[in-house]
């Protein structure tokens, strides 16, 4: 159907913001779930966003060059589904009735891939701001790597927050750095209510908000009214003008507007009394009919987002077309869904000592591979020298310098994994690095990274008691097993420099989802019979035995070398043990029945060894006496005298493993 014609001139656009708002209410109403103060309080935000500034193809949402806009209060999604609608994007008005419903694509919270124009998935709070950052750096990168060609990537990266965004410790820590790095082209609209769920925020929040991000390097707007949406349109002007710092708009709204509890924190998070509905259609002069829309309404709002956005899609492929093949190859990379790496042509340079470090070994793949790929950039949390991250020749990443292979995350390590989930929604495939006992710090981006599947690659070292002497803060314990138990995590735990190989192989070549690689930082034995390429398996033999073994020993990263010493000895006793290498039990565990069972064949006992707690071993073993394992936290002291202490070296695990078959 012909479009009206529209004059733009006479919009009633305070009309379109009511209509987004009923149809906010209107779903959260019908779902008896949802957070109505956010939809009625910032709707003229997100309305003059969309309907003024916004640069994107509602009928193509993935367009490459578009805006994005991450929804960080993501209790708000009621709100920005309306928008989508009435913006035009493949959402229908049976989806928002499906609001919150099962498997439809407007769920509770926003969703990446699932529905049309969401660009992020954001409930917790804080991590929507920090991917932002992650987002404007990619940008920053894209743009000045196809400067050739004006225009071909530039757009900015919107961010919706609350008071409780600012709250969380992740925005301080990502709005410190994006000031550093001077990323213009973030601006992010602060909904201020001085509401949060327990009250108002004088409790427990009195920073001025103005001065922190002035502090960090920042350009601060303030709009005093936030129905006035042409205030909000100015103020957003302004800050696209800017070129040197990032923008905070502080936009003062009344959360709930128009109802009877406006202003206080009981609109915040419960739909509101039929009563209260119907009394706020009254005042804005909508129909009290439930999702009742004027098609006028969306008409214009359309008209407004087509005559800005109508042919942006067209030029980007023109573009597009004028680039080199070299250029053109470069950018289909960063478009397309696959982010698989080749790793053949690696060699590796084996000490003559014939001992290594599997941290040294990971710096030596990443420095062979990070400068010959545009998609991987990475940093670690000020621990480049301690995780042996650091991509010599790859240049730092800076305002001076954008194309910088390596970022200097600070010790940030919460910001670090959210604006890497920034970076791969924009196109990358990022690794980041910190000890693994800090994992614990970014484990709420780390979840968001798996609920997206974002290919993105964690580093981390140090990753058992044989840290020593730094103690128990530093020496991991349960770590692995919370990352392990992430859906759509792969975790690998090698032993000596080929596995490394064989692992950073399989993530980069076969894995298109997150992924772990847990490192030793101790010099080790590079081991005769470990095998690169059987680390895809997730498990293999690496020691067999010319009888019937008596029983398997399983285990994975330094306690492998333990084990392979312990086994030996056995064998002089007359003891047959097959050693089993699992550096990934859930790979192994989707191998085909025959694989499975040639490696560890039903009938023989089984013996795992590792310095973590048990519990991911009782999958294949179900007899926990047979687990030898670390269940309290370590201590510090000296590597062997940690191992003897705990019963890790060889002598400990060889007088066990014998009295376990007697």
């Amino acid at each position: 159907m012909q479009m009206p014609a529209i004059n733009l001139e006479e919009i009633n656009e305070k009309k379109i913001i009511d209509q987004i708002r009923c149809l906010g209410i209107d779903m959260i109403d019908n779902a008896h779930s949802g957070h109505p103060g956010i939809v009625l309080g910032a709707a003229p935000i997100i309305y003059t966003l969309y309907a003024h500034h916004m640069n994107i193809d509602v009928q193509n949402p993935d367009y490459f060059n578009r805006d994005r806009f991450i929804m960080s209060a993501g209790h708000g999604s009621a709100l920005l589904y309306a928008t989508l609608y009435m913006s035009g994007f493949p959402i229908s008005l049976d989806d928002l009735k499906n609001f919150r419903k099962l498997s439809s694509i407007t769920p509770g919270h926003p969703e990446y891939k699932i529905t049309p124009g969401v660009d992020a998935t954001t409930g917790p709070l804080g991590e929507g701001i920090a991917m932002g950052v992650g987002m404007a750096m990619a940008e920053a990168n894209l743009r000045n790597r196809f400067k050739s060609k004006k225009d071909l990537i530039n757009y900015y990266t919107y961010v919706l927050v609350s008071d409780g965004d600012l709250m969380e410790g992740v925005s301080y820590e990502a709005a410190s750095l994006a000031g550093i790095l001077k990323l213009n082209k973030l601006i992010v609209l602060y909904d201020s209510n001085n509401v949060c769920l327990d009250g108002k925020t004088n409790k427990t929040f009195n920073d001025n908000i103005s001065m922190r991000f002035i502090s960090l390097g920042w350009n601060v707007i303030t709009v005093q009214d936030g129905e006035n949406f042409s205030e909000i349109d100015k103020a957003i002007t302004e800050a696209k003008n800017s070129s040197d710092k990032p923008t905070l708009i502080e936009i003062k709204t009344v959360i709930g507007k128009y109802s009877k509890l406006e202003g206080t924190n009981l609109v915040h998070g419960k739909p509101l009394t039929k009563e209260d509905l119907s009394s706020i259609k009254a005042k804005l002069e909508v129909r009290d009919i439930p999702f009742q829309v004027s098609q006028r309404a969306v008409d214009e709002m359309q008209a407004l987002i087509n005559s800005r956005c109508k042919k942006l899609n067209e030029k980007f492929l023109k573009n597009v077309d004028s680039l080199s093949s070299e250029e053109k190859n470069e950018l289909e990379m960063f478009m397309s869904n696959d982010k698989t790496i080749d790793l053949k042509d690696f060699v590796y340079d084996i000490p003559e000592s014939l001992e290594e470090s599997p941290r040294d070994t990971s710096s030596k793949i990443l420095n062979y591979i990070v400068n010959k790929n545009s998609l991987l950039i990475g940093g670690s949390a000020d621990l480049f020298s301690a995780n042996k991250t650091y991509i010599n020749d790859g240049g730092d990443f800076s305002s001076e310098n954008y194309l910088g292979k390596n970022i200097f995350f600070g010790v940030r390590e919460h910001a670090m994994g959210a604006i890497a989930n920034g970076l791969a929604l924009s196109g990358f495939r990022p690794y980041i690095s910190t000890f693994l006992s800090f994992s614990d710090f970014l484990k709420p981006a780390i979840r968001l990274g798996c609920m997206m599947k974002l290919p993105i690659v964690y580093i981390f070292t140090h990753d058992s008691i044989s840290v020593g002497e730094d103690g128990p803060t530093h020496q991991p314990v349960e770590q692995l097993l919370g990352l392990r138990s992430i859906p759509n995590m792969e975790v690998f735990r090698p032993a000596d420099a080929n596995e490394v190989i064989g692992s950073y192989k399989t993530i980069l070549e076969k894995i298109n989802t997150p992924a772990t690689i847990s490192l030793s930082r101790n010099k080790l034995p590079i081991l005769e019979n470990t095998k690169a390429n059987l680390v895809e398996k997730g498990g293999y033999v690496v020691l067999d035995t010319m009888k019937a073994p008596s029983a398997i020993v399983i285990s994975c990263g330094e306690e492998l070398h333990e084990v392979l010493k312990a086994a030996k000895d056995l064998l002089s006793k007359g003891i047959f043990i097959r050693v089993v290498s699992m550096p990934n039990l859930e790979r192994f565990l989707r191998q085909d029945a025959e694989y499975i069972d040639s490696v560890l064949p039903v009938e023989i006992r089984k013996i795992a060894v590792e310095a973590e707690p048990d519990y991911l071993w009782n999958k294949i073993i179900f007899n926990s006496k047979n687990i030898i394992s670390l269940n309290s936290f370590g201590m510090s002291a000296s590597k062997d005298d940690i191992y003897k202490h705990f019963g890790f070296d060889y002598k400990s695990l060889e007088e066990k493993i014998e009295n376990l078959l007697k």
